[in-house]
C-alpha cells in the first residue's frame, strides 16, 4: 500500500479554490466550465474556457489531475454548443470528464474525443450490469449510487474491476441521484441540470393521507446531514474505493484548504502504517468544530437513522427556496403557453399506453381503449407484487383483445433485483416487450430475450443524441423526461430517430428514495411488531399546503409524489406527433383507470370527452400541469 492506493479528489469553484486544493495536497481537482455542469446557480463561480486551459496547465505542472464536470442533462438546443465544448476539451486534455447525459457518451464516441470518461453519481449506478455496459463505451470510473453500502461497493469493484469514486465528505441528497425532479418541475430549474432549488431542505409535516391526522409535526424531514467518512478511511480503502471525493464546489478557498489538508494528513497516516494507525483526534476535533451541518455516514454501513437528519434546520447554511402552490392544469399561464405553441409535427396517431399495478386495472385499461399496458415493476403497498399467474392472465386477456402487454422493471435495480427479474423469463410468458428502468436492466434483459425493449422515464432522456445512443443499444422507444417543457419535448420528438413516449396524465414522483420514512417518522412503527403500518397511506404536507402522498414499494423504496396529478387532457392534441401518450395509473383503482383511459381514448379518436371529463374532475384529486407552466426548463447556458 502506498500513496497511489487512493486519490484525494477536491472541489474547486474558483481559481483560488483550485490553488488552495493543490497546495493542501489534493491528488486531483474537479471543476466545471461556465456551462454543462451541476453548479451553475452563480455566474461568479466556475471556469471560463481560458481559465480551464490554465487550470489544466497549472495542475499538470504540479503533478495533479484535473477532471472537468460535464455532468448535467443537455437539451436539444444545447447540443451544438456541447459539441464545440467537447472539441475544446480535447485540445486542452484534462484527465477526465464527468458525465451524466448519454448524449455526452454518444458525442465523445462520434467526435473521437480522446479523454477518459467517469460516470457521475447522477447516472444512479447501483448494479454490476450497468458498470459492465458503461465500460464498453469508454467509462473508466464510476461514482456509485449513494444508497450503496461499502459492502455492495466492494462487490462491484471486485466483479468489474472498475475504478470506484466515492463521495466521502459534504452535502448529500435525500433522493436517489438523477431521480429527483421536484425542482425542475416546480421551478423550471432542474436539479439534474445544476440548478436545484433544494425542496429537500423545506419543512414538512407527516399526515395520515386518509384522515388528515398529523403524525409527525413540522421539521426538515428530508434535510440529510453532511457526509463525513473521516473516521472510516480504512473502511473506504479496504472496500476498494480509489478516489475519495469531497463535495463543495460552491465553498470558499479556506474551507477547501482546511478539508483537503485534514484528509490528506489522515489518509497518509493510515497508508504509512496501517497496523499502527489510530485516528488523530485533534484533526477530528478541528473538522467537527468547523462543520457546516452535522455529520452522517449515510448508507455506508446501513440505512440512515433519525440522528442523520437535520430536523431543526439550525445548521442549514442557506435556504434556496420555499414551497409554492403547484399550477393547476387550467392555470392561465399554462393555457397561454399551449395556445402560443405549435403542435408537434404529426406523423401518425400516438398509441395510448397505461401503467398499472393490478390485473384488474390492466383489464380495465384494455376494455377502455388502451393500446398497450405496462405491468410489473414497483407496486405500492398494500397492493401485492405481480405473480407469474397474474402476468400470464394479463397477457392472455390483452392478446385476446388485440392489445399488447409490456413487462416493466424497477426504475432502480440492485443486483438482487436483476436476478429476480431473470426468474420471470424462465416462465416463458409471452410478453410483447420490456420496459427497462436503468442501463443495467437494459444490458441484462438483452441477454435474456429478443423482445422489444423500451426505456422508461427514469433514463431522463432530454435530447435526440441521448435517444440515438439508446437506439444503438437496441431500445425501440423511450419516454421523455418529465422536466422538459412543451417546446423542448417537441424539439426532442421532431429531431429523434427513436420513437418518443410522453407521460400526459397521472400521479408522478418528485423523488424516489431509499430512506425508510416509516422508521424515521412513525413513532408506533416497528418492522417486526407492526409491519402492517406500511399498508396505510401517508403524505407530507409542505408550507404551501400541497399534500405529497407517499408510497412504499416491495423493494422498500419510498416514492414522494407531487401535490397535484399531471393532467394534459385539454392540450392533448398538441402532443399527437409523439409515438405514445402514457397514463401513469399505478395508484388508481380499476374504476378510475377505466374512467381516465376512456377519456383519453375519446380525445385521441377525435370524439367529445367534455361530459366524461367533468364527471372525472368532480371526484378526482387536484389536477396539475407539471413543468408545463414554463416555456422551457432553464438551460445551463444563459
Amino acid at each position: 500500500m502506498d500513496k497511489k492506493t487512493v486519490e484525494l479528489l477536491a472541489p474547486a469553484g474558483k481559481w483560488e479554490s483550485l490553488v488552495a486544493a493543490i497546495e493542501a495536497g489534493a491528488d486531483a481537482v474537479y471543476l466545471g466550465g461556465k456551462s454543462f455542469n451541476m453548479r451553475v446557480h452563480r455566474s461568479d463561480f466556475n471556469f471560463s474556457d481560458e481559465q480551464l486551459k490554465s487550470a489544466v496547465k497549472f495542475a499538470h505542472e504540479r503533478g495533479v489531475k484535473i477532471y472537468i464536470t460535464l455532468n448535467n442533462l443537455i437539451s436539444t438546443e444545447e447540443l451544438a454548443p456541447l459539441e464545440r465544448f467537447l472539441r475544446f476539451l480535447d485540445e486542452i486534455q484534462p484527465d477526465s470528464i464527468l458525465v451524466q447525459d448519454l448524449a455526452v457518451i454518444n458525442l465523445v464516441r462520434k467526435l473521437k474525443i480522446k479523454i477518459p470518461m467517469h460516470a457521475s453519481v447522477m447516472m444512479n449506478t447501483h448494479n454490476i450490469k450497468t458498470v459492465e455496459l458503461l465500460k464498453k463505451f469508454g467509462i473508466t470510473r464510476v461514482v456509485v449510487g449513494r444508497e450503496l453500502t461499502l459492502t455492495e461497493v466492494s462487490l462491484i469493484k471486485e466483479r468489474t474491476g472498475i475504478e470506484i469514486e466515492y463521495f466521502m465528505h459534504g452535502d448529500m441528497c435525500f433522493a436517489e441521484s438523477g431521480q429527483c425532479i421536484h425542482s425542475g418541475v416546480i421551478f423550471g430549474q432542474s436539479g439534474n441540470r445544476g440548478r436545484c432549488m433544494k425542496p429537500c431542505r423545506w419543512i414538512y409535516k407527516l399526515i395520515d393521507e386518509k384522515t388528515g391526522e398529523t403524525l409527525n409535526n413540522w421539521s426538515y424531514k428530508l434535510a440529510l446531514n453532511d457526509m463525513c467518512m473521516f473516521r472510516h478511511i480504512p473502511d473506504l480503502i479496504q472496500a476498494g474505493v480509489v478516489s475519495f471525493k469531497i463535495e463543495g464546489r460552491m465553498r470558499p478557498p479556506e474551507f477547501v484548504r482546511r478539508l483537503v489538508s485534514t484528509y490528506r494528513r489522515e489518509i497518509d497516516s493510515y497508508i504509512s502504517d496501517p497496523t499502527g494507525y489510530s485516528i488523530d483526534e485533534n484533526r477530528w476535533k478541528n473538522l467537527f468544530d468547523n462543520r457546516v451541518r452535522d455529520f452522517t455516514t449515510t448508507f455506508a454501513f446501513g440505512a440512515p437513522k433519525i440522528k442523520d437528519i437535520g430536523l431543526t434546520g439550525e445548521r442549514e447554511p442557506k435556504i434556496f427556496s420555499r414551497a409554492v402552490v403547484e399550477p393547476s392544469f387550467d392555470d392561465e399561464t399554462v393555457k397561454n403557453i399551449f395556445a402560443e405553441e405549435r403542435p408537434i409535427k404529426f406523423s401518425a396517431k400516438p398509441k395510448l399506453t397505461v401503467r398499472v399495478s393490478t390485473l384488474e386495472s390492466a383489464k380495465s385499461a384494455i376494455n377502455s381503449g388502451a393500446d398497450l399496458i405496462y405491468v410489473g415493476g414497483e407496486v405500492f403497498k398494500p397492493l401485492k407484487p405481480w405473480t407469474l399467474e397474474n402476468f400470464q392472465s394479463a397477457v392472455e386477456f390483452a392478446h385476446a383483445a388485440g392489445k399488447k402487454i409490456i413487462l416493466a422493471t424497477p426504475r432502480t435495480s440492485k443486483d438482487k433485483d436483476l436476478s429476480e427479474i431473470a426468474e420471470i423469463f424462465s416462465s416463458e410468458i409471452n410478453f410483447d416487450g420490456i420496459l427497462v428502468g436503468n442501463l443495467g436492466a437494459l444490458n441484462f434483459i438483452k441477454t435474456l430475450t429478443d423482445k422489444s425493449v423500451f426505456a422508461d422515464v427514469s433514463f431522463n432522456v432530454f435530447n435526440p443524441s441521448a435517444a440515438e445512443f439508446l437506439q444503438t443499444l437496441g431500445v425501440e422507444q423511450a419516454a421523455a423526461s418529465l422536466e422538459l417543457s412543451f417546446a423542448q419535448i417537441r424539439s426532442l420528438v421532431e429531431n429523434s430517430s427513436l420513437p418518443i413516449e410522453i407521460i400526459v396524465h397521472g400521479a408522478t414522483e418528485s423523488m424516489i428514495c431509499d430512506h425508510d420514512i416509516a422508521k424515521l417518522y412513525l413513532s408506533d412503527y416497528d418492522e417486526f411488531a407492526t409491519p402492517e403500518k406500511l399498508n396505510q397511506h401517508y403524505a407530507f404536507v409542505d408550507e404551501a399546503g400541497e399534500i405529497h402522498k407517499l408510497r412504499v414499494d416491495q423493494f422498500n423504496r419510498w416514492h414522494i409524489f407531487f401535490g397535484k396529478e399531471l393532467c394534459l387532457l385539454p392540450y392533448v392534441e398538441k402532443f399527437y406527433g409523439a409515438a405514445a401518450l402514457r397514463v401513469e395509473a399505478q395508484d388508481y383503482s380499476p374504476e378510475i383507470v377505466a374512467q381516465v383511459v376512456k377519456i383519453y381514448r375519446a380525445a385521441l379518436d377525435g370524439e367529445n370527452f367534455a361530459a366524461d371529463f367533468e364527471i372525472y374532475k368532480k371526484n378526482s384529486p387536484k389536477l396539475g400541469a407539471g413543468v408545463f407552466r414554463f416555456k422551457q426548463s432553464k438551460n445551463s447556458i444563459d
